[in-house]
């Protein structure tokens, strides 16, 4: 399945993802180094009459930030249209769309929010800490295919804009930081079989999640906002996710009956 641009921006909701593939040299790298074909995965953040937002950590800053205003490294929040056509464009990325079902609720786009409060300009990692991290993080899965795998499946409006969000919901800002607690688990476990909107029982956890990384690529800021979502089981340390955790060719279990759908291609225009 292939869809336009613009039908895919019109279809994106808050928690559906975003999954690149490259062809360079550290495309490469990170597609054999995390057994998958895709090497960079973002969020979307969808909220009232905002602009469609992707939330992801990057090296390059060329983009402003749409949380601080400023061009900056590391874990950004930017208009979802022109990061896909950065990544595409600039970076030679081609890119596909994961719908998560059931939609996020309002509970969890609250979680999101605090989330980019807590972890908005988070350096990236260097070369050696992201190697190091990966290794030590990543746990090789035997269901992990080639890339045929994807081919063929189906005014100020920056941080005020944002922020009035969390006020308008009751939010106060950033939470209390604590310090990291959590071990790795077994893969597959599901742990709370609630509704996912019930984020009570995981912000602690995630908010330790948050505090801990100095530094974060993308996979780990997905991770952790999805596990303030809910939507991931509490225990995993950040880096026990890569970019190839969130494809199809993996298999992520949701949460609470919560799951993503196939990738769809997304045509992206040359500009």
């Amino acid at each position: 399945m292939s869809i336009s641009l613009d039908e895919a921006v019109e279809l994106t909701r808050t928690g559906d993802l975003w999954v690149f593939r490259g062809r360079s040299v550290p495309d490469r790298a990170i597609q054999l180094t995390t057994n998958s074909p895709v090497n960079h995965v973002g969020m979307a953040v969808v909220l009232d009459d905002m602009p469609p937002l992707m939330w992801h950590a990057e090296l390059g800053r060329s983009l402003p930030d749409m949380w601080t205003g400023t061009h900056q490294r590391g874990v950004q929040l930017h208009d979802l249209r022109d990061a896909v056509c950065v990544w595409a464009n600039r970076y030679g990325q081609r890119g596909w769309l994961r719908q998560l079902e059931p939609p996020a609720d309002t509970a969890m786009e609250e979680a999101v929010l605090r989330t980019v409060a807590r972890l908005d300009g988070t350096p990236f990692p260097s070369t050696a800490q992201l190697a190091w991290r990966w290794a030590r993080g990543r746990m090789p899965h035997p269901r992990r295919l080639s890339l045929g795998g994807l081919r063929g499946r189906t005014g100020d409006r920056n941080q005020i804009g944002i922020l009035s969000k969390i006020i308008d919901r009751g939010e106060t800002g950033s939470q209390g930081r604590a310090g990291d607690s959590g071990d790795r688990r077994e893969a597959g476990g599901t742990g709370d079989t609630g509704r996912t909107g019930d984020t009570g029982r995981t912000g602690e956890t995630s908010r330790e999640n948050a505090a801990a990384l100095e530094t974060a690529y993308c996979a780990e800021v997905v991770a952790v906002t999805y596990e303030a979502m809910g939507l991931l089981p509490e225990g995993r340390r950040p880096n026990w996710y890569d970019p190839g955790r969130f494809w199809s060719g993996d298999d992520l279990a949701l949460r609470g009956g919560a799951h993503l759908g196939a990738e769809i291609e997304v045509r992206i225009p040359p500009r």
